[in-house]
């Protein structure tokens, strides 16, 4: 263990109010960092402590008490310290498992693939500053209705008898793909205290009215992916489609091409490689039935073929911004996506293989530290 990753869990851990949970937290991150292949709880142990440690780390994760949350708070504020926060991501993570009794498991649509696979679906959302991409906060997508405890336990986890906490009774309610992946991470990122910056909503066709709505009244900007068939209504009179009615979106971008601009970007996945591509803005509303309600926004459009149709389509509420800024932002999902797969992938944050939904929270909460670690300790290593 390195003094950069011993000082990461002394701080994040302080919540924890016995020192043993402690000890296993750090325990725990250790073992994400060195051992080999799936980061399951066994391997863990047998890495770490042997046999001994199996059940106490087993306990320590899926069934003592201690709270995620403030661990997450934690590390998002640790990560300010280090490397001021640029923008906030989320991004849908699949969880593949074959199993029938995993707490979400079931079949669902993988945006990043376009395909079904069988498992659990998760939304992180990820700090990302000019030297650091790492996940703060989760949520898993629970998509059969859920009690009042499930869904609180998604959140934080609280005491038996208390409002939306084990045993309680009530009405199921449960949340749709899209306000999971929204109250995900606007509770991560009302929680973090950390000044306001740009939300990056990578998870296909978010950009809907109830969306962008309610990031609004959160007073969060946001750029949101946004479906080719989405209406829009064009609100520069200098441009095609002005005052005849709600109109897709590709239709828009298509009919203004012949404005696009080059816009480079430095690709955030793998080798730093300068690239350019094709680029517009277009100042949209989206159609509402209340006039008074409509809001001021931005339509993107990128061409990854000049000849074909938008490859990439985001609507914003950063209206002063030109296109080459906002493109560029969008760019950090690439490095999300590039760091959830390589660095998350080896540390272990699909890898929890229990039943319990606290359980699982807890595991992403030490691999999301695990990561931070790792990230930190790359950042600062000498470039040749």
């Amino acid at each position: 263990m390195t003094e950069l990753t011993e000082d990461l869990c002394s701080t994040v851990f302080a919540s924890l109010r016995r020192r043993d949970q402690r000890e296993k937290g750090l325990q725990y991150v250790r073992g994400l960092l060195t051992t080999s292949g799936r980061k399951s709880i066994r391997s863990i142990a047998a890495h770490v402590g042997g046999p001994a440690a199996e059940q106490s780390l087993h306990h320590f994760i899926s069934s003592s008490t201690w709270d995620w949350q403030p661990i997450r708070t934690a590390l998002t504020r640790y990560l300010e310290a280090s490397d001021p926060l640029g923008a906030w991501v989320a991004q849908p993570m699949a969880i593949p498992k074959g199993g029938e009794h995993s707490v979400g498991a079931g079949h669902h649509f993988d945006p990043h693939r376009g395909q079904m696979f069988r498992g659990q679906q998760a939304f992180g959302t990820w700090f990302t500053s000019a030297g650091l991409a790492t996940p703060v906060g989760w949520r898993l997508f629970l998509p059969d209705a859920q009690g009042p405890a499930e869904a609180a336990a998604n959140s934080a986890p609280r005491a038996a008898g208390s409002p939306g906490g084990p045993g309680t009774g009530g009405p199921a309610q449960a949340l749709s793909y899209e306000e999971c992946a929204a109250s995900g991470v606007i509770e991560t990122v009302r929680g973090s205290g950390l000044p306001t910056r740009p939300v990056v909503l990578d998870i296909r066709d978010i950009g809907t009215r109830p969306t962008m709505n309610r990031f609004a009244e959160a007073r969060l900007p946001v750029i949101a992916r946004i479906s080719p068939t989405s209406r829009l209504l064009v609100t520069d009179p200098a441009l095609p489609g002005y005052g005849a009615g709600a109109r897709q979106a590709v239709d828009v971008l298509q009919s203004v091409k012949g404005l696009r601009m080059p816009v480079e970007w430095r690709d955030p996945a793998g080798p730093p490689t300068h690239r350019s591509t094709p680029a517009v803005a277009v100042r949209v509303m989206m159609p509402d039935p209340s006039p008074a309600r409509r809001r001021h926004l931005m339509l993107i459009g990128e061409w990854s073929d000049p000849r074909g149709l938008p490859s990439q389509l985001w609507i914003t509420d950063l209206t002063r911004l030109p296109v080459g800024p906002l493109l560029r932002m969008t760019k950090q999902a690439r490095r999300v996506a590039h760091s959830s797969h390589h660095v998350g992938g080896e540390l272990g944050l699909r890898d929890y293989a229990g039943r319990s939904l606290h359980g699982w929270h807890r595991h992403v909460t030490l691999a999301s530290v695990a990561h931070a670690a790792h990230s930190l300790l790359a950042r600062d290593l000498p470039r040749h």
